[in-house]
């Protein structure tokens, strides 16, 4: 059961200690299911491969999600191109999971990819993760690859989602309007 009450987002970052438990449990996690299938020095390299500074501000964030004090999900977004932030390190606690905990994480990191100027988000999952895989289908994610194929093919999935409806409506345009769907106007 989900206590809402008690969750809280944190802005900090990979190096806060706080991040150390989703850090550990992904490497343990990606070891798990890839091995040495992408790097000869496992997940480990893999989280080492950005610098801390490529998730702050202005250009990235490191979000945590935190209950009772507890480390218990997060992620991360860094700069990939002028409209698009890159989704890295979605996680939530393994004994935690099918609480919509990772949707929660996905959420706050769009609304706050999209505060910082995105409109557009990019990220990637790995074939052997068909829980991310079905989040992302699930929550909008257009797939940048044959979804009817096999997986492991591909070896590493992307996806991408617009965005520009999160961003904040311009001063001068302040004032809503109704507009009829699909009027030119």
């Amino acid at each position: 059961m989900m206590n809402d009450m008690s969750d809280t987002f944190l802005y900090t970052s990979p190096l806060d200690p706080r991040a150390k438990p989703l850090i550990d449990e992904l490497i343990y996690e990606y070891d798990s299911r890839y091995g040495t299938y992408f790097n000869a020095e496992g997940a480990a390299a893999e989280l080492n491969r950005y610098p801390p500074e490529a998730f702050a501000p202005p250009d990235g964030n490191f979000l945590l999600l935190i209950r009772d004090g507890e480390t218990i999900g997060g992620g991360a977004f860094k700069h990939y191109d002028e409209r698009t932030a890159e989704f890295k390190r979605i996680w939530t606690r393994s004994d935690l999971r099918r609480q919509g905990l990772a949707r929660k994480v996905l959420v706050e990191l769009e609304a706050q990819a999209a505060r910082q100027g995105y409109a557009r988000i990019y990220l990637t999952t790995g074939f052997r993760q068909p829980e991310a895989v079905g989040l992302y289908l699930n929550y909008g994610y257009t797939a940048l690859f044959d979804t009817s194929a096999d997986p492991e093919i591909y070896k590493s999935l992307p996806f991408e989602k617009d965005i520009t409806h999160l961003a904040e409506p311009a001063l001068d345009d302040a004032e809503p309007r109704l507009r009829v769907a699909g009027a030119n106007y």
